[in-house]
């Protein structure tokens, strides 16, 4: 994985849904589009794949899509976006060099939190887009994306504690919104972030 330009990108500078597509992802990302697997399929303005490149160290794993992923169908696009943006940029990285996507890719209503059968209706996409991207790190970002590797678990205990499961590093991390609505974790999810290039250059050696 190579470092990137350490500038980050702004909401307005994010992907969209048009902008070019890895074909390795194209028949993925075209059966999320037409999936009708859960009522979310009725309320979706368009599905959210993820976004990134086939292959990556890093995997982020958020939870579901807000209204602005919603509109553009890419995932991150928002104010916690903006703030992951940041988090990448403090690193040396940005988000084109990491694959990102959530455990639901369709806004549930008023950005309530996903159901389990929501999370389980999505969920050989995510290990489709796990299996494809093969990362050496993957990095959950919420609570639900947590649950998948850490069942049982609080995310104010284990929160930047990496374990290694199944020949990858996975990384529990506080959802970027966290720190929107308490400012304090702000500081906290920052320096978990700061400790990403040490996993990753222990996965690597």
């Amino acid at each position: 994985m190579s470092a990137m330009s350490p500038t980050p990108s702004s909401p307005s500078a994010a992907p969209d849904a048009t902008s070019s597509v890895d074909p390795v992802w194209a028949e993925l990302y075209e059966e999320i589009a037409d999936c009708p697997r859960c009522p979310l399929a009725r309320t979706r303005s368009r599905t959210v794949p993820g976004v990134g490149p086939a292959h990556a160290d890093v995997m982020f794993i958020g939870e579901a899509p807000g209204a602005r992923e919603d509109e553009r169908g890419v995932p991150f696009v928002g104010p916690a976006g903006q703030f992951l943006d940041e988090l990448l940029a403090g690193i040396g990285l940005t988000r084109e060099a990491v694959y990102i996507a959530n455990v639901v890719k369709c806004r549930p209503p008023a950005n309530r939190d996903p159901e389990p059968s929501e999370i389980e209706a999505c969920a050989s996409y995510l290990d489709r887009q796990i299996a494809t991207v093969d990362p050496k790190v993957v990095v959950t970002l919420g609570r639900f994306s947590m649950a998948r590797w850490f069942a049982g678990q609080t995310i104010s205990r284990i929160h930047g504690q990496p374990k290694r499961i199944d020949g990858r590093v996975i990384v529990p991390m506080y959802h970027p919104a966290a720190a929107l609505h308490n400012g304090s974790l702000r500081a906290v999810i920052a320096a978990d972030f700061a400790r990403l290039p040490e996993f990753i250059a222990e996965v690597r050696s």
